[in-house]
């Protein structure tokens, strides 16, 4: 149990004047991602209660009039006087960096290191409401854009044996592009956390006219039930693989599981917080992974000479590590990769111990993942020669660069873009309507090959996929190396039609499994083109969706005239460049990662080779047409 929670436990270390001015610098962004950043916040409160074994409940409720309450039977906010002559709860909602996770005594694992969530929150909301329940008691105080509308008071009786915390908030409008909470990506955050924290039970409930729905998150199994569910659309090599392991600075808990794939797929949690970009605790388990599988495949004779690599063992794995320790380190407020050193050391060790000890007592599994890796290993060879041929016609004629790219004439990458475009006729619209100077055409010949499927050695044999990897300039795996990056933007320019679409997900799927670097590092976009020219007498405007096209008609009124674009190449190159390449006018939609597992999730179900999780996915998001990755 954790040390008595009260209001000598809360710390202050700051106000809150910048949030409402700079924003993006505490949420990440204003838009769709930033609102649901703030529920991740109040979320994260929660689940401290959890990991302080003070909770077991959770319920998130998108409530009908644009609100959202999150609650918990934990302990509740300390309500009592604080040493600043104000209420605990009062501080904690209004102080940035006040909370009681940085004496370590309150808290002793805690997700929300920095202490700035719910403040933050408060900040960017036109009304929030903190409601505690301790004692007998129920205390509720209300604010408006962070501040006070009154004192903390008492508004009912309760149990004596009740607690908990419930918070809900109104996002401003005048911050948040859009206010729409979307249950989907709540209910991938709320399964996630269920998944890792097993003691917890999670409802999520939307209480939206014509959206109502509710669903309930609890896994005894914890992560072993986890990787199954990430592998539930792959064909697996043996059964989960778990182990728990507690030393004096860390609880770590561990996963893995092959499947008869060329991806690997590594997760990795600290505190339950998500590190998309990894860090020490990732680097020591794979530092331990080859050793142990080099060590067990030599004494069993597997291997004669050649060591096995990390790409070899880590080839069709599926791992999710998850370690809580007192002090994270974190890169960034974001919280995406664990910097400190010596989590690598003692994952190392206890990876080392457990996986050693494990492949002596299940020799029968031990055996399929060497098995794996060696095959693994061959094949790496072939694919070795396979990215020498990349190299080699790297160097063949006059510039190395493909026949059918169309190059700029600047050098500075700062501000060179790369269009790639599905075939001859949109490439010859593109390269006739785009500015020499910084932006290059790669036409496709044809459908790019669907690298999900692929082996390596297949994929590193394909022209398309060769040409591709050519004109990026940063070779690929182990090879990558942004430095050598020859444009700022590559982006993706297909039709708006079904082979459009499908065009420019084999893109994707290529670049997330490829050179996932180039989507964290922020350079790969979607080019967004016209729908519908609608023109009537000398107005004329494009519009790009069916909705905005039936607004565009009220708004031009009778006898306007509706044309539908079918495809890049119908467009003549001013039609292009004023709609599509202008920066002035274009619009780009940038390619980001915001959760890892569903990003593996999606590409597996959307290009893999079990159709009926594809289906289902395709009958229920029919409508919607769009996929926010």
């Amino acid at each position: 149990m954790a040390e008595e929670y009260n209001a000598k436990s809360i710390k202050i270390l700051e106000g809150l004047e910048a949030v409402r001015k700079r924003p993006a610098m505490y949420i990440g962004s204003t838009s769709k991602t930033g609102l649901h950043h703030c529920v991740y916040e109040v979320l994260d409160n929660s689940i401290d209660e959890v990991q302080a074994g003070e909770a077991t409940l959770i319920e998130i409720v998108i409530n009908s009039d644009g609100s959202i309450s999150v609650s918990d039977n934990g302990r509740g906010i300390p309500v009592e006087k604080h040493e600043s002559g104000k209420s605990a709860l009062e501080v904690v909602m209004t102080k940035l960096h006040a909370g009681g996770k940085f004496e370590n005594k309150a808290y002793q694992i805690s997700g929300g290191l920095h202490g700035v969530g719910v403040s933050c929150v408060n900040a960017l909301s036109k009304k929030l409401t903190a409601r505690i329940t301790k004692g007998g008691k129920v205390y509720e105080q209300t604010y408006k854009i962070g501040v006070p509308q009154g004192d903390v008071k008492v508004v009912d009786k309760a149990k004596e044996d009740e607690h908990g915390t419930m918070v809900t908030f109104w996002p401003d409008d005048e911050i948040f592009s859009t206010l729409e909470f979307d249950f989907s990506v709540i209910a991938s955050r709320a399964k996630e956390l269920a998944f890792l924290n097993s003691t917890v039970k999670i409802i999520l409930e939307d209480k939206r006219k014509d959206k109502e729905k509710k669903e309930e998150f609890h896994f005894e199994g914890g992560l072993i039930e986890f990787v199954k569910w990430i592998n539930r659309s792959k064909t697996v090599v043996h059964k989960p693989v778990y182990f728990h392991k507690e030393s004096k600075n860390a609880i770590l808990d561990v996963a893995i599981q092959y499947v008869d794939s060329y991806q690997e797929n590594i997760f990795g949690f600290v505190n339950t917080i998500n590190t998309v970009e990894g860090g020490t605790h990732v680097s020591g388990f794979k530092t331990a992974l080859t050793r142990v599988i080099n060590d067990y495949g030599t004494k069993k004779g597997f291997l004669k000479k050649d060591k096995l690599s990390g790409d070899d063992v880590r080839e069709g794995l599926t791992a999710i590590i998850s370690i809580k320790i007192a002090q994270p380190q974190f890169e960034g407020q974001t919280k995406t990769k664990l910097g400190n050193s010596e989590v690598k050391g003692d994952v190392d060790s206890a990876v080392t111990i457990a996986l050693t000890e494990y492949f002596e007592q299940n020799p029968d599994i031990a055996n399929k993942i060497i098995n794996k890796a060696v095959s693994a290993a061959k094949a790496r060879e072939a694919a070795k020669k396979a990215r020498d041929l990349v190299r080699r016609k790297n160097v063949v004629g006059f510039s190395g660069l493909p026949g059918k790219l169309a190059d700029c004439s600047s050098k500075k990458v700062e501000k060179t873009e790369l269009y790639i475009v599905e075939g001859d006729s949109a490439g010859g619209s593109a390269k006739d309507a785009r500015d020499k100077e910084y932006q290059a055409i790669l036409p496709l010949r044809g459908k790019i090959l669907n690298v999900e499927k692929a082996s390596p050695v297949r994929a590193l044999s394909s022209e398309q996929v060769i040409n591709l990897i050519t004109a990026m300039g940063t070779g690929i795996k182990e090879n990558f190396d942004i430095t050598k990056l020859r444009y700022s933007k590559i982006i993706i320019m297909t039709d708006a039609d079904v082979d459009g679409q499908h065009i420019a997900t084999l893109l994707l799927t290529f670049f997330f499994r490829y050179v996932p670097e180039l989507i964290e590092n922020g350079n790969v976009f979607i080019a967004v083109s016209p729908l519908f020219r609608i023109r009537k007498g000398q107005k004329m405007k494009y519009v790009y969706s069916e909705e905005e096209l039936n607004k565009s008609k009220k708004e031009f009124g009778e006898n306007a005239e509706v044309l539908r674009f079918k495809g890049l190449g119908e467009m003549d190159s001013e039609q292009l460049w004023s709609t599509t390449m202008d920066p002035k006018n274009r619009i780009l939609k940038k390619v980001t990662i915001d959760d890892s597992v569903k990003a593996d999730e999606i590409f597996t179900m959307l290009m893999g080779d079990v159709v009926g999780p594809r289906r289902n996915f395709i009958e229920t998001n029919a409508n919607i047409a769009e996929l926010d990755i």
